[in-house]
């Protein structure tokens, strides 16, 4: 990664002083605790200044409008105290002069502003972009002292230099002597606009590591829901184990009914000869009560177990269908390529969380054109649900892998041939977890024979009449 040198913040000012000098600052925004945008106008023009403190990606520039969107800038509801201690000293403010202290990585904004009492005060805004150091400090210029900093430095964290407000402000010890640079500088790049090369650089850089720590911790939401379902199922399965054979308490009650004649009432076992089984079995009794008590008694456990099995079964099927979603959430984590991927997945999993989407990026599966057909390939559960509820007709043809987590993949074609089929099914297998496996079972069937059963999650739905195809 290229690092933001002092040889870098001298060409940047260089080349943008004449826009910063007498700009009138608009609007201040504290989207993290780490990121700022100052909005500027000067000369009849507006621009937005971006300031990055971050350790790994500390940088100054004016964002484009498409780098904004890159960044994922959101505004917080309530700004933080510093947001709203420069809100109240700079808003409006006009800066007098920019000033970069020789081969420092220090950017100094000089504003001219007033106070509750209408008095005339000079304010210095100190960007100071050192890696970890970073950070932001207003302080009054006539006084040298602080009147806030974006991250406090304590005496525990820096016996040399406490920053604070009401302390007052020293740079950092141990001046450089000449430009820190270092081999991929911007600087070395020889722009005539510096400011594009850095917008767009960390434009980037910072979507992509944003991208995938959303990523990463969407999959952990979901694995850790997975995991404690098939925990949960493993559970009810070895209850099951334990409790399916309550067909022997009714096999008890029927042969001692039928062996009332014979048998003697308050002992601990009787003897019988198991006429389903063809052999003698003993059977231990209750011998506190007669023989129809005990008979009844064994009645009463094999409806309870009988009952118990069944809502555990219930629960089995349940869970096996919460994995098998969320199997397919995880695909669909997989393969995200966009944000708006990731906002229709976060979605459904918070169902409760109220996301804006932009009408103009309504759902949209992936769309491809096979002889002359249009063929619709679902990327999550929103638009594999948008596939099959709003975009088929009857007589289409709906494709699926086997067993396997994967997109559920339309032909809008009545009479497709076998070429065009096998073409689908590739399609499904291509858009599946099954990707990489040599051999993989796709199956097909028309739309009209597929059915979302109701209350059934997005993208789950149950089919007949359908055909296999091995690809």
């Amino acid at each position: 990664m290229i690092t933001f040198d002092s040889l870098t913040l001298k060409v940047w000012l260089e080349q943008n002083e004449a826009f910063l000098t007498d700009a009138r600052v608009q609007k201040i925004q504290q989207p993290t605790r780490r990121d700022f945008v100052f909005s500027l106008r000067n000369k009849g023009e507006a621009k937005k200044l971006y300031i990055n403190i971050n350790p790994q990606y500390h940088h100054v520039c004016f964002m484009s409008k498409s780098n904004e969107e890159k960044r994922l800038i959101t505004i917080p509801f309530k700004p933080p105290m510093f947001c709203m201690l420069l809100r109240k000293y700079l808003e409006n403010a006009r800066i007098t002069h920019v000033n970069q202290p020789e081969f420092e990585r220090i950017l100094e904004f000089y504003f001219e502003t007033y106070n509750e009492l209408s008095e005339k005060i000079y304010i210095c805004l100190a960007v100071e972009l050192m890696g970890k150091h970073s950070n932001i400090i207003l302080y009054n210029y006539d006084t040298n002292m602080i009147l806030g900093c974006a991250h406090n430095v304590g005496a525990e964290k820096s016996r040399e230099r406490e920053m604070a407000g009401g302390l007052p402000y020293v740079y950092p010890s141990g001046r450089p002597k000449n430009w820190y640079t270092n081999e991929n500088s911007f600087a070395s790049q020889k722009s005539s606009d510096i400011n594009s090369v850095i917008d767009d650089y960390y434009a980037e850089w910072m979507f992509e590591d944003k991208f995938q720590r959303l990523k990463d911790n969407c999959k952990q939401i979901v694995s850790s829901k997975l995991k404690k379902d098939k925990n949960s199922l493993k559970k009810i399965e070895a209850r099951l184990a334990k409790e399916v054979n309550s067909d022997k308490y009714r096999l008890y009650g029927d042969l001692i009914m039928a062996n009332l004649y014979n048998l003697k009432d308050y002992v601990k076992s009787v003897s019988v000869y198991d006429y389903e089984n063809n052999k003698e079995i003993n059977i231990e009794l209750d011998d506190t009560m007669g023989l129809k008590d005990n008979a009844n008694n064994f009645y009463k456990m094999y409806n309870k177990l009988k009952t118990s099995v069944t809502k555990l079964s219930e629960q089995a099927d349940h869970l096996r269908a919460q994995i098998e979603y969320y199997e397919q959430i995880l695909y669909s984590i997989e393969i995200a390529k966009s944000i708006d991927d990731f906002q229709e997945i976060r979605s459904e999993l918070e169902p409760e969380t109220k996301i804006k989407h932009d009408s103009k990026s309504a759902i949209k599966p992936l769309e491809f054109e096979i002889e002359g057909c249009k063929v619709y390939v679902g990327r999550n559960n929103r638009q594999n649900d948008y596939i099959v509820s709003k975009l088929s007709r009857d007589e289409d043809f709906w494709f699926h892998t086997k067993d396997c987590a994967g997109s559920h993949v339309l032909l809008r074609c009545t009479e497709p041939s076998e070429k065009l089929i096998f073409e689908c099914a590739k399609l499904a297998k291509e858009y599946s977890k099954g990707k990489e496996s040599s051999k993989v079972g796709v199956i097909y069937t028309k739309r009209k024979f597929i059915k979302k059963p109701p209350g059934a999650n997005l993208g789950y739905v149950t089919y007949k009449c359908e055909q296999e195809i091995i690809v």
